[in-house]
C-alpha cells in the first residue's frame, strides 16, 4: 500500500490469484490507464487515456488469461503508466514522461526532482517491493520462479506498419527466450521478433532488476495491441502463448539461478567486469564454505529452519552448476566439497538429535531435504 497525506490510499498494484504457488509469475506492467484522484487526470482528457500512451492495450487482459490457463499468479500495474513507469529505473529520465508521442502531459510537465521521487515512493515502489518479496518467498520455500512479462505494441509508429505479430524481448539470459522464439516462429501464420519492436536490452527495467540481478529465468513477450483488442483475441493468444510458453519452459529445463551480468555493486561504486565477478563470488562461495567447515556446532536442521538452505544444498547446487559444464558428480562428491569429508563422517562427527521444536519447525517451512 501507498500512503498520501490524508493516510492510507489505495494499493499501487493489483494482485491477482496470488494464493497461487510462483512457479510461474506473470508481470504486467502497463496493465492501466487510471489515474490517482490526487492527481487530477494529469491534466489530459479522457480520450488521451485510450491511447497507448497512457498503458498496453490488452495486456492487462492477456495477463490475466494467462494466469488463469497456468493457474499462476500474476502482479499487475494499478496506474497508468503516465502516472511513473514501473518498468524504468528509479534514475531514468523516461521514468516520469513530460511529453509521449507528441502529447505534453501538463501533469508532469513541471514536476521535479521531489515530484518525483514522491511519485516513486507512492506509485512505483510498493509494485517492485511486492515483486521482489514475492520472489524471496517462493526462493525460501525452494521455487525459482520463471518471470513472464507481458506487454503490448502499436500497429503503426510514427507513420510506419510493425510487421511483427509479437515479439521476445530479452537481455544475455536466453535460455527461456532463444526456445520461445524457436517455438513461435513455428507458428505459420504469425511475424515473430527477436529484441524487435523494443530491445530487452534495458537496464534497471522490471525484468534487469527482477530476473536479471536475481538470476532468474524470465522473458518478455510483446503482442501487438490490435491483435489482443477485444476478448476474442485475448482467448485466442491466451491459448496460443499457453501452449508455446510451455513447450519453451520444457525446452528450457529446470529452472535455476544463473547470473549473466556483474551484480548490482554499491552506489558509486564501478562496475565489475565478468571475469572479476566470478573471481569474486567464488572467493566468497569458498569462504562461506570455509567458515561452514570450522562451524560444526551448526546444524544443517538449524541453517534450514534459520536462512531456508544447509550445507546438503550448497553441495546439490555445486552438483547442478557442474552439469551444466558437462562435469557429473556424484550427490556426496559434491557434498563432500561443502563438508570436508564424506557426508556419512560428518554426520557420525558432528550431527546431533534435533530437539522437537526444529523439528516442528522444519516440518511446516520446509520439505525434506537429503
Amino acid at each position: 500500500m501507498f500512503y498520501t497525506e490524508s493516510g492510507m490510499s489505495e494499493s499501487a498494484y493489483q494482485a491477482y490469484n496470488e494464493q497461487r504457488p510462483a512457479r510461474l509469475l506473470f508481470l504486467c506492467d502497463h496493465a492501466s490507464n487510471a489515474v490517482p484522484a490526487e492527481l487530477d487526470h494529469l491534466g489530459l482528457s479522457a480520450a488521451d487515456f485510450t491511447r497507448h500512451i497512457a498503458y498496453d492495450i490488452g495486456a492487462a487482459e492477456l495477463t490475466r488469461a494467462l494466469a488463469d490457463l497456468w493457474a499462476a499468479p500474476a502482479l499487475l500495474a494499478r496506474w497508468s503508466r503516465l502516472v511513473v513507469d514501473l518498468n524504468r529505473g528509479n534514475d531514468d529520465p523516461t521514468l516520469v514522461m513530460k511529453l509521449s508521442d507528441g502529447r505534453v502531459i501538463p501533469g508532469n510537465r513541471d514536476l521535479d526532482r521531489n515530484g518525483i521521487e514522491d511519485r516513486i515512493m507512492r506509485y512505483h515502489a510498493p509494485y517492485h517491493d511486492t515483486l521482489a518479496a514475492t520472489i524471496s518467498n517462493a526462493l525460501a520455500a525452494g521455487i525459482v520462479p520463471v518471470l513472464v512479462s507481458v506487454h503490448s505494441f502499436t500497429p503503426l509508429w510514427r507513420g510506419q506498419a510493425r510487421p511483427w505479430h509479437a515479439g521476445v524481448l530479452w537481455d544475455r539470459d536466453g535460455r527461456l527466450a532463444l526456445p520461445l522464439l524457436e517455438r513461435l516462429r513455428r507458428e505459420p501464420d504469425i511475424v515473430v521478433g527477436d529484441n524487435e519492436p523494443y530491445s530487452g536490452e534495458l537496464e534497471n527495467d522490471t525484468l534487469y532488476r527482477h530476473g536479471t540481478m536475481n538470476g532468474l529465468p524470465h522473458v518478455l513477450i510483446e503482442v501487438r495491441q490490435d491483435l489482443i483488442a477485444d476478448r476474442a483475441g485475448v482467448e485466442s493468444w491466451a491459448k496460443r502463448l499457453k501452449q508455446v510458453l510451455g513447450d519453451g519452459i520444457k525446452d528450457m529445463g529446470t529452472p535455476d539461478i544463473r547470473f549473466t551480468r556483474p551484480l548490482a555493486v554499491f552506489s558509486g561504486g564501478s562496475q565489475m567486469d565478468e571475469k572479476t565477478r566470478t573471481e569474486l563470488e567464488a572467493a566468497a562461495f569458498r569462504r562461506l564454505v570455509a567458515h561452514l567447515r570450522t562451524r560444526t556446532d551448526v546444524q544443517n536442521i538449524d541453517l534450514m529452519n534459520l536462512a531456508g538452505f544447509c550445507r546438503n544444498c550448497l553441495g546439490d547446487w555445486y552438483r547442478e552448476a557442474a552439469a551444466t559444464k558437462g562435469i557429473t558428480l556424484e550427490k556426496d562428491q559434491a557434498r563432500e566439497i561443502v563438508y570436508g569429508m564424506p557426508p556419512a563422517e560428518w554426520k557420525t562427527r558432528y550431527q546431533k538429535d534435533a530437539s522437537a521444536e526444529a523439528k516442528a519447525a522444519f516440518s511446516t517451512s520446509h520439505k525434506t531435504h537429503s
